[in-house]
């Protein structure tokens, strides 16, 4: 799980609340997290794989959207082996974890490996939170024709940039001046904390005023590109806005838990002794929450994957050739039946020989197409070119 409770612990004078959820049954908490990120890492690698009876086809370019899907499930494969790691060795070296709370030791192999390990983990997950982000900005110029492969460059600069920018800056606020004095005031580790969930608390609270303009602008699109709304184009957006909900539904479900388990735990950290009585039921709640954490963080990166493409089956196949992939647009020209992914098919009374002549409507065409990828009826021209749309 990512929190920053396992920075906090890599002190070893650390707060008291962290030693409460660290030390409560530790090797019960680790197995949980190596269980949970095994089966998510192992589902989601097969989510992504290629599949049996798909049609190889020369693909077109992808498009940033379908790219950004692609880095935020990197983001959390690569968390999960970080959580997969740092419990595996927690569980197998508990004489090499237990220096960590020993006060000027001469051994900087543990603490180095616990900080290291925590930021590792604490990084990707900041970076598929900035991805998230940059997904919905990107679902949203989509719609008003600003948005390109050339803006993935800038997503990268901003999602890298910030994800290290605040990691770096929150853990060397926690440990200064050094390892040994760090959490002997809320100074240290108030501002750690605000580094770590700022990229959570924005991708819950932008994310769906963006998606909610973005459903909102399909909308006009369809609208004003014949002047008429039919049963079909209302279809599609409220597909799209389905789409968006599962996203977010996803995000909350895997997080929400760390926010109810911090507020506990600060709650806790502000009382005079946490041991006290009337505070057993704040104390259940909050190891609850921990273990809820080292279940539901890992999964984010299967769950996403459903969100994002559908289930894509358990036939693999291994043979080495070019073939479309997930992750990659789907080819506007040519659709075959077996298209991958496939979820959503509509019948379309569009007809081929049906051209818009205005410039206008051709890149009103053009947006739709992009937010509707994934669609592949074998006549709806219009719907099937899109990462926001992909798979749904």
């Amino acid at each position: 799980m990512a929190s920053p409770r396992l920075e906090t612990y890599c002190c070893p004078n650390r707060d008291a609340a962290t030693q409460l959820v660290m030390s409560f049954q530790p090797d019960v908490f680790c197995g949980v997290c190596i269980g949970s990120a095994s089966v998510s890492l192992l589902l989601t690698i097969l989510q992504l794989l290629p599949k049996k009876g798909q049609s190889p086809r020369k693909m077109p370019k992808a498009s940033s959207s379908s790219t950004i899907l692609l880095l935020i499930s990197v983001c959390d494969i690569l968390g999960g082996l970080g959580m997969i790691f740092r419990s595996s060795v927690w569980l197998g070296f508990p004489g090499f974890i237990a220096n960590i709370s020993v006060v000027n030791g001469t051994d900087v192999w543990p603490s180095a490996f616990c900080v290291g390990s925590a930021m590792w983990i604490q990084l990707l997950y900041s970076a598929g939170f900035w991805w998230l982000f940059c997904y919905a900005v990107d679902s949203y110029l989509v719609v008003r024709r600003s948005a390109g492969l050339s803006t993935i460059v800038l997503y990268h600069m901003m999602t890298w940039g910030l994800a290290v920018m605040l990691c770096v800056e929150g853990i060397a606020l926690l440990y200064y001046p050094s390892l040994s004095s760090c959490e002997n005031g809320l100074e240290h580790a108030i501002p750690h904390y605000i580094t770590t969930y700022a990229p959570l608390l924005l991708v819950l609270v932008v994310n769906p005023i963006l998606f909610r303009r973005t459903v909102s602008a399909v909308a006009s699109l369809l609208k004003g590109r014949q002047g008429i709304y039919t049963e079909n184009e209302r279809r599609l957006g409220t597909e799209i806005q389905i789409r968006f909900f599962k996203i977010m539904l996803v995000f909350i479900i895997c997080w929400s838990s760390n926010i109810i388990n911090e507020s506990l735990l600060f709650y806790l950290e502000m009382q005079p002794d946490i041991n006290e009585m009337p505070l057993k039921n704040i104390r259940s709640a909050a190891l609850i929450t921990w273990i809820i954490m080292g279940v539901l963080n890992p999964m984010q990166g299967f769950l996403f994957t459903l969100a994002f493409y559908g289930w894509t089956g358990w036939r693999v196949d291994f043979k080495w050739r070019k073939r479309e992939i997930p992750w990659e647009s789907l080819s506007s020209s040519t659709v075959g039946e077996n298209a991958y992914p496939s979820p959503v098919n509509y019948q379309s009374n569009i007809h081929d020989s049906k051209k818009i002549s205005t410039t206008d409507s051709q890149q009103t065409d053009e947006a739709i197409s992009m937010l509707s990828e994934g669609n592949t009826s074998g006549d709806d021209r219009l719907t099937r070119s899109s990462p926001i749309y992909q798979g749904w």
